[in-house]
């Protein structure tokens, strides 16, 4: 079996695009739409980040790392505002804003090709192509899912069935 560049690069951008707007995103939004202002901006100590932060930084990282970079313009993200927010913002103004930038990071995914992938970019000084790039992005935001997930758990003791169809048998149906 012979893979061409272009069929290996729908893979990935079909995968990533799949993971980031259809899994990740409609899971992490089940977590946060129930919560109450105080809890979006509960922190369990100073050292961490409330759920309002998360989102803020969840925003400025997918809108620098793939919104901005891909499509050329000026990066004008103040990652520190992210992590210093105390308060301010809903749960339904921050998925507003973070909707729009998942919707905004869709389009890349959808638009760049094979060659686009291996282009060299340059992103908060770290120097990679830009598969890499989108990789660091789903990493990064699944990694930040689920903390909200864990948050919004603890807070609720609440299950959130994520993945209820492997509770009879262990195996996707």
């Amino acid at each position: 079996m012979t893979t061409t560049d272009s069929e290996l690069a729908k893979i990935f951008l079909t995968f990533s695009r799949n993971k980031l707007v259809n899994e990740f995103w409609p899971r992490l939004k089940t977590c946060v739409e129930p919560m109450s202002v105080e809890q979006v901006w509960w922190r369990p100590n100073e050292a961490s980040n409330s759920v309002g932060n998360l989102l803020l930084h969840l925003n400025g990282n997918v809108t620098q790392w793939l919104v901005t970079s891909f499509n050329q313009h000026e990066d004008k993200r103040d990652r520190s505002s992210e992590f210093a927010a105390d308060g301010g913002l809903t749960a339904a103004e921050l998925l507003e804003r973070l909707g729009a930038t998942i919707a905004a990071a869709e389009k890349v995914l959808s638009r760049l090709s094979a060659d686009e992938l291996l282009a060299p970019y340059e992103i908060q000084g770290y120097h990679m192509s830009a598969l890499e790039a989108i990789y660091h992005v789903l990493e990064h935001f699944s990694l930040h899912y689920g903390q909200i997930s864990y948050i919004s758990k603890s807070l609720t003791g609440k299950d959130l069935g994520f993945y209820k169809e492997l509770n009879k048998t262990g195996r996707a149906k």
